[in-house]
This record gives C-alpha cells, sequence and structure tokens, in this order.
C-alpha cells in the first residue's frame, strides 16, 4: 500500500524524534556552523534518519535539511530541520522539536512535528491538525486563556530588535507574560492552547524550521500573519495568535516596537 504524504511526514517526524530522544544526555562533540550555531551528531543523525524513511517511499522527492542542505530537484520538496532547539539539547533541556513539512506548487500540503521529550506528534491531517499522545488522537485547540506568548530572542547582530523592545512595553507586559523557549516546539504550543501567540522577527518563507509548525498552526485555526498583519513573507517576521482577540491586541503593540527598530 502507497503511504500518503500525511503519513509520510508522521513516520519521518517519528524516526527522527526516536535518534533526538536516543542521544539525550550522552557526551556531544559540538560541530561548529555560522556564527555561534553548532550542530551535534543527534541533528546529523536524526536529519539522515529522516531522510531515509522519505527516500524509501519517495524517491524522487528533493529533500532541504537544516544540516546537509539540498538534495536532488522537484517540485515536491521535503523541508526537515531535525533538531529545533540544539542549544536546549546539548544544555539537557528536553525542549527541542522535530519538523518535517512538504512544499509543493500549491503550498506546504504535509507537515508533522515532534516532541521527542513529551511523546507528542502534531501534524496536518486532511480536515485539520490533530495531536497523537499515549496512543489517543486528539483535536488541536486554539486558546488565549494562558495569556503565555513566546518570543524568539535576535542575534547579537541582528539589523533591528523588535522582540526586546516588545519585553520593555509596559502595554504588552499587563497583558501578556512572555517567554523564551529557544525552539519552533512554541508554535505548536500555540495551536495546542498551551500559549497564546509567538512571536519571531526574522524571514520565515520556505524556512526547514518553521515550514511545519506554520502548517500545524493555520490547519488548526490560529492566525497567522507577518508582524504588521500582512501575509507571511510580504516582510519579515512571524506572528501566530490563537484567536483574532489575541492577535488584535499584538499588533499595536508590534506596531510601536517595529517603529523605534
Amino acid at each position: 500500500m502507497t503511504i500518503t504524504d500525511e503519513d509520510l511526514a508522521v513516520e519521518a517526524a517519528t524516526a527522527g524524534a526516536a535518534v533526538v530522544r536516543a542521544g539525550y544526555g550522552a557526551p556531544l562533540e559540538r560541530f561548529a556552523k555560522e556564527g555561534n550555531d553548532f550542530a551535534t551528531a543527534a541533528d546529523l543523525e536524526a536529519e539522515q534518519a529522516i531522510l531515509a524513511v522519505i527516500r524509501a517511499a519517495r524517491p524522487d522527492d528533493a529533500f532541504v535539511g537544516e544540516e546537509f542542505g539540498s538534495v536532488g530537484s522537484s517540485e515536491r520538496t521535503w523541508l526537515v530541520d531535525p533538531l529545533c532547539g540544539t542549544l536546549n539539547f546539548a544544555a539537557r533541556t528536553p525542549l527541542v522539536a522535530v519538523n518535517v513539512a512538504l512544499r509543493t506548487p500549491s503550498g506546504i500540503t504535509a507537515a508533522a512535528v515532534a516532541d521527542p521529550f513529551a511523546g507528542e506528534l502534531y501534524w496536518v491531517t486532511g480536515g485539520g491538525a490533530g495531536l497523537r499522545r499515549d496512543g489517543a488522537v486528539l483535536p488541536l485547540a486554539p486558546s488565549a486563556v494562558s495569556g503565555l506568548v513566546d518570543v524568539d530572542l535576535p542575534a547579537a547582530d541582528a539589523a533591528r530588535f523588535v522582540v526586546p523592545r516588545l519585553l520593555t512595553d509596559r502595554a504588552f507586559l499587563a497583558r501578556f507574560d512572555p517567554r523564551v523557549i529557544s525552539s519552533t516546539l512554541a508554535l505548536v504550543w500555540v495551536a495546542s492552547g498551551r500559549r497564546a501567540a509567538y512571536v519571531f522577527d526574522g524571514d520565515v518563507v520556505d524556512n526547514v524550521h518553521f515550514a511545519a509548525g506554520i502548517a500545524v498552526c493555520r490547519a488548526a485555526g490560529c492566525i497567522v500573519t507577518d508582524l504588521h498583519g500582512g501575509p507571511v513573507g510580504d516582510r519579515p517576521g512571524l506572528l501566530v495568535a490563537a484567536d483574532e482577540a489575541t492577535h488584535a491586541t499584538l499588533l499595536p503593540l508590534l506596531a510601536e516596537a517595529l517603529a523605534v527598530a
């Protein structure tokens, strides 16, 4: 039987998560990348495991991975971040995500995000988005009740500092409680109702870190825009909100931060 793209994304993310989980807590060699970034053996091995699963089922598809780059050329391209949160992982902090998404000419058509340590798998289904946990399949229900907003802090050499300015805004702090987990796991937390919103100031189009999480959030019914409230990709930045009210509250606060960025 031919596996569907949706199930293949789940199978690939699950394979990557197993590698990440197995390597947790082991002595780590750091492989230097650009700037202060680095990879570990778990990053490399998880990406290889994901590629093997995809290659076995879709040998003609292309593949873009965080660690090994592009493989092949096709209108169907798998975007993979095998371990989002490498610094957390290296510091023995189990807040990481395994991201797998399929990009076709019509957009992202399959996506899965695995949390290796919570044993959770978020994925896009034909009728929306779901969560697999402890053998059960649960619907995703975004909610702003927590008031928690996860943010991604910029590097020291960033061109602008929108998020730090947002974090010093008294109006923002009066309404929301900011958090930083340094992993796109926070994206699917918005989809599942654990976070009210997520804010990132950077490029996200065709980004292996974000493609799967954005797809899950959209399928779950979250509001997904750039920091100005426009379509993602028109300008840098990403705002994912659990509902329209939260999105509408955050936009003017972001506008103030952007005005002085």
